[in-house]
């Protein structure tokens, strides 16, 4: 049962899974607001607003400042690990939904001209991010790290 104490009381961990928790609440939330329509997956998807991905890395990556300061090594390892995840986001992650939205139209508009059922294209369109969304994790990330680090771990 050590494990399980160790686990729950690491800093690092706890801020990291809350702040991936915080931007899955927030992105549920405003994708029912904006589509006036409860989705549950959205609590576990990816891609929308804010990004859980971004939040999570980000709020490492900040606790590590915060704990061993900005010259470490464990914060150079976190912030670099951030900054290709955020990147990876809004670049491959991003085209990759872009790309599923345009396939699946494709299909749509064959089935249309055919009028034959195709297979359904089960492709994810909500995979990567806009800048913006990534830059509200970054700030959901920090925010939380310094709430936790300096309330809940003091």
């Amino acid at each position: 049962m050590n494990w399980f104490f160790n686990l729950i009381s690491n800093e690092f961990f706890v801020i990291g899974l809350s702040s991936w928790a915080l931007a899955q609440v927030l992105k549920t939330i405003i994708h029912a607001a904006l589509n006036k329509k409860l989705e549950w997956e959205r609590l576990f998807g990816d891609g929308g607003m804010p990004s859980g991905h971004s939040a999570t890395v980000t709020s490492v990556a900040a606790t590590a400042a915060l704990v061993f300061g900005l010259g470490s090594f464990e914060f150079a390892i976190a912030a670099t690990l951030a900054i290709i995840v955020c990147h990876d986001a809004m670049g491959v992650r991003r085209e990759t939904g872009k790309q599923a939205t345009i396939i699946i139209e494709m299909m749509e508009l064959l089935e249309a001209m055919t009028k034959k059922d195709l297979p359904e294209a089960k492709l994810k369109e909500f995979v990567g991010h806009t800048p913006l969304q990534v830059g509200a994790g970054i700030i959901i990330g920090i925010a939380n790290a310094c709430f936790m680090h300096f309330v809940i771990f003091s």
